[in-house]
This record gives structure tokens, C-alpha cells and sequence, in this order.
């Protein structure tokens, strides 16, 4: 029997495509990071970070959607939840009852959120104020402070803190909102004995590493999403996905929680990140 390229091709791509849909659509894996910081207090040997990234809720992403990944969130038993941006693509109108399974979230010290650039796409205003009334803590360009006790038998906590800043591009949208990791740090406490930012683009990070930050979480890249644009995200982007090392400063980038267009991941599968602090 004569071999048919032209008919493989159409076969091929409409495998590639069921493929990547159901990468996209199935609820995302764990993925476990452990993130060495020199100097870590007891306190703090494996504080557990459940990051959640890009989850696009929208035309094709809705509440269901969410719901599984919280349930998966919870299961964790994470010590603090960081969602670092592009939570929805729409209005507080279209969405509302979309993002209300996050009221459900559970950790030690609750849910943070930073705005992505899609936030201000959709209406940021209304979607900080929703948020907010859904117990999630919203950080622009400021920070609070965590005290943690690892179990009972630590003689003291230890202090932490957790900044936040709005998008790299905000200032487009709202010049008010320019995003700034030093402004974040403003007052922190000087015994603070580790610092987390939280910042949805990965180009955050110089400004970060000059701030004194030890730690970023970001995302943004969906770390590409489906090839070839995984080639195309280091045009901008410093760091495409996972845990990179910019001198004293650690960051992570998710590959992201849902997708953005067509539901499609190949190559670059979406995830749920649980990282761990532990003891260089």
C-alpha cells in the first residue's frame, strides 16, 4: 500500500489539536518546588506556598472550572495561596458568579492576589473591589506581615513578609498604579527573616533583587502555552517558566493554572504550583 504524506499531515495536526485540547481542559497537575533560602529559621522549614496563575476565567473558562482547582488548592494544606494575576478575561458583570468558588480557598494565612495585564483589560477597579469582598487580599504596591510558628515547640515565630505590586504595564492604564517593588517594601520590618513578591510578569525581577526581595512568584507566559511561542516568550520576558536564579533573588514563573485563547496547551502543561521553603 502506497504511503500517503498528504493524508498524514491532516491526520497528524487533528491529533496534535485533540492532544492539546485536553491539556488544556483537564484540571491542572501538581507541581512541587522545593526553593533553597539560606539562613531559614526553623519557623519557616517547609512554609508551603499553592501558587495559581492565568487562570483566564472567560468565554471558555468558567466557575466549575475553578472549582476543581481550588478543591485541588485545598488539599494542599498550603501555609499561604498566591494568585499572581490574569484571574479573568471580562467584566465584574460577566463574571461575578464565575470567580465566587474562591471564597472557598483555605491556607494558614489566607489568599494574595496581584493584578496581570488582563485584569486592566477587564474592569481592574471592580475586580479589586470583588475580590476583596470574597476575603482575598489584594496587594498593590504594598505588603503585610506574616508571623509563623512552624508547630507548637517554636519558641517565636518568625516574621515574613508578602508584597505584592500591580502589573509591569499598569501605569498604561492607570498611572496611579505604576507597578513598584520598592514602594512594596516601604516599612517593612527590618527583622523580617524572608521576603516574597509577588508580581505577575517575570521582568518584575530586576527591580525586585533591588528591593531586597528573596523570592518571586510570577507568571504570565503560560511558558508558552503551545509551541512554537514557547521560542518567542524570552523576547521578553527573562524567565519563561520554573525557578531561576537572578543573583540573591529566586523566581518562579508559572506556566499558568488555565490558558488564554484557544484552549489548547502543547508542550507546556498547566499547573498548580505548591513550593516549599527549605534550608540551603
Amino acid at each position: 500500500m502506497r504511503f500517503d504524506s498528504a493524508l498524514l499531515v491532516p491526520v497528524l495536526g487533528l491529533l496534535v489539536t485533540l492532544w492539546g485540547f485536553s491539556n488544556a481542559r483537564r484540571t491542572a497537575a501538581v507541581v512541587r518546588v522545593d526553593v533553597p533560602i539560606a539562613n531559614l529559621p526553623d519557623a519557616l522549614q517547609g512554609f508551603q506556598i499553592a501558587q495559581i496563575s492565568d487562570i483566564h476565567l472567560g468565554p471558555t473558562i468558567k466557575g466549575p472550572y475553578l472549582q476543581r482547582i481550588v478543591t485541588r488548592v485545598n488539599s494542599l494544606g498550603a501555609d499561604l495561596v498566591a494568585i499572581t494575576g490574569d484571574l479573568v478575561d471580562g467584566s465584574v458583570a460577566e463574571l461575578r458568579d464565575d470567580v465566587l468558588p474562591l471564597v472557598d480557598l483555605t491556607s494558614t494565612h489566607g489568599s494574595f492576589f496581584v493584578t496581570g495585564n488582563h485584569e486592566y483589560y477587564s474592569g481592574v477597579h471592580g475586580w479589586i473591589d470583588t475580590l476583596r469582598g470574597l476575603g482575598i487580599q489584594v496587594l498593590m504596591n504594598d505588603h503585610v506581615v506574616i508571623h509563623h510558628h512552624h508547630d507548637a515547640q517554636d519558641p517565636e515565630p518568625a516574621t515574613m513578609v508578602v508584597a505584592g505590586v500591580t502589573d509591569f504595564g499598569a501605569h498604561h492604564f492607570d498611572k496611579a498604579q505604576r507597578s513598584d517593588p520598592a514602594r512594596a517594601m516601604n516599612g517593612a520590618p527590618v527583622d523580617a527573616v524572608f521576603k516574597l513578591l509577588l508580581a505577575h510578569q517575570p521582568r518584575s525581577a530586576p527591580d525586585a533583587l533591588q528591593a531586597g526581595f528573596d523570592l518571586q512568584l510570577s507568571g504570565h507566559t503560560h511558558g508558552g502555552q503551545f509551541w512554537p511561542w514557547n521560542h518567542f516568550v524570552r523576547w521578553q520576558q527573562p524567565f519563561t517558566a520554573g525557578l531561576h536564579r537572578l543573583q540573591s533573588l529566586w523566581v518562579y514563573t508559572s506556566r499558568g493554572t488555565g490558558y488564554w485563547g484557544p484552549p489548547k496547551r502543547f508542550g507546556a502543561p498547566s499547573e498548580i504550583t505548591l513550593l516549599r521553603l527549605v534550608r540551603a
